[in-house]
């Protein structure tokens, strides 16, 4: 890690390593917020907890920023056991969405709290360092108020740096920004990331915002992590409907496992076969939901008749919405025995080819681009 500040003295302080929770659970009464949680975040990584309000990432930051504790488990920097230790004990600090800068204090003032209390002779020091990572030395003078969001942000993020925490916490840190100023935001926190390496742990309900980011994402349900890997590994191959669904967009529709070699499987539905190769399945046999993301696929004004073994052909269906995004046309397409589908054409023409609800088309794509995941009603049965 970089080192830009001194480092603080006490024995939970100076711990060091990957961050990890051990069989961790936390209940409120009856209720169960985090369920037996285990996981490791490596040292250095930009790890982000993502899912819906209530799945329990907020409350797995707040056991890790020692403001709740585990009702069983343990959390662990390195190899000291954080478990018990009161807040200001741990070597983690926190941003949170509320920004709650002191208004009196200018912003030079409010980074230097920290290391002011903790009595350290150099403190402008470490916030003129602190200020200048977050390229906001130029208003150190100026006080909260006379800042945008977009630079209040930036120096509660070096009021937290300054103490050059083990592990920063980010508890939706963009909310309160506006979508253009937001995604400026994302590159920069990555940008200061990489720079410091501290390990960065980012709660959101923010998918694009997660992957825009994070190195990691575990995506949470339920108080479980249903999935975690990299941002592109969950999109292109979600193992569980609620990933699928959660991560962007998904046509997903049941269809039943029929056969099966070492590297394919064949499913049928409405007198439809279609092939799968066998990786790119979370379930095997039986009724599954067969998914592939609404960007895979291609429109065609004909039944194609040239296209590679490799792809798949649904039609002909009926055009029943348009919506132009910009970028891209989104396409509403109902399938006789299939059902509405979603597809994502690129803007490349100014005349879309297909701009008409009641337009006929078919539907086709690649096999490789498709995957499978267990029925919902499988995995609400799945203790």
């Amino acid at each position: 890690m970089m080192a830009l500040f001194s480092k603080t003295s006490g024995s939970f302080r100076e711990a060091k390593g990957d961050l990890r929770l051990e069989a961790v659970t936390k209940k409120f009464g009856d209720f169960t917020a985090v369920d037996d949680l285990s996981l490791t975040v490596p040292r250095g990584s930009f790890f982000a907890l993502l899912g819906p309000s209530g799945c329990g990432k907020t409350t797995n930051l707040r056991m890790i920023a020692g403001l709740e504790q585990p009702s069983q488990g343990r959390i662990l920097i390195g190899d000291t056991d954080l478990t018990g230790s009161r807040p200001y004990e741990r070597p983690v600090n926190t941003v949170f969405q509320s920004y709650a800068l002191f208004p009196h204090l200018t912003v030079r003032d409010n980074v230097a709290f920290g290391p002011k209390r903790r009595g350290l002779p150099d403190a402008m020091e470490k916030a003129d360092a602190a200020l200048k990572l977050v390229q906001m030395g130029h208003l150190a003078g100026r006080k909260p108020p006379q800042l945008s969001g977009g630079q209040q942000q930036r120096v509660a993020l070096a009021r937290a740096l300054v103490n050059e925490p083990e592990v920063l916490l980010l508890d939706e840190p963009l909310g309160a920004l506006d979508l253009k100023l937001r995604r400026e935001m994302q590159v920069e926190l990555k940008r200061i990331q990489t720079r410091v390496g501290l390990t960065f742990i980012h709660v959101t309900h923010d998918q694009e915002e997660a992957m825009t980011m994070a190195d990691t994402i575990a995506v949470m349900n339920k108080g479980r992590i249903e999935q975690m890997g990299t941002p592109a590994s969950l999109y292109d191959l979600p193992r569980t409907a609620f990933v699928a669904r959660f991560l962007g967009q998904a046509n997903m529709f049941e269809a039943e496992v029929v056969s099966s070699t070492a590297d394919t499987l064949t499913l049928e539905r409405a007198g439809h076969h279609f092939t799968l190769p066998r990786k790119r399945a979370a379930v095997e046999t039986g009724t599954v939901l067969y998914g592939v993301r609404p960007e895979k696929l291609f429109l065609s004004e004909k039944a194609p008749t040239d296209l590679p073994s490799r792809m798949v052909t649904l039609g002909p269906g009926r055009i029943i919405d348009v919506s132009f995004t910009g970028v891209s046309t989104n396409y509403i397409v109902d399938v006789p025995g299939f059902g509405a589908a979603s597809a994502f054409e690129q803007n490349l023409d100014v005349d879309p080819v297909h701009n008409r609800p009641g337009d006929e088309c078919w539907l086709s794509w690649d096999q490789g681009h498709a995957f499978t995941v267990a029925t919902e009603t499988a995995e609400a049965s799945t203790p």
